[in-house]
């Protein structure tokens, strides 16, 4: 599948849109970029991986902000040296 609608897929993953309505956006952009559509099963699919990817991942804007608010020790700034990038679908299916 394209890197493109892979990031398609997750940036909608990320709003909690409905898993039709993804279908729905994906495969017009499938058609507008002149590609191959995915079937709704792989859309779904994708769309449980990408959520699933999110819920496990901490952001550095999300340690930052909790530095910020105290919701977290100061001690944690040292966590954002050693932050892995964010997982992502197309490391994964876009190659």
């Amino acid at each position: 599948m394209s890197p493109r609608l892979l990031d398609v897929v997750e940036r909608l993953a990320a709003k909690n849109a409905p898993i039709a309505e993804i279908n729905r956006l994906v495969g017009a952009e499938a058609e507008r970029l002149d590609l191959p559509k995915p079937s709704y099963e792989r859309v779904r699919q994708l769309v449980h991986e990408a959520r699933e990817l999110q819920r496990g991942y901490v952001s550095a804007g999300e340690i930052l902000l909790d530095v910020a608010t105290l919701r977290r020790s100061p001690k944690d700034y040292e966590k954002l040296a050693t932050l892995p990038p964010r997982p992502r679908l197309r490391d994964e299916y876009g190659k």
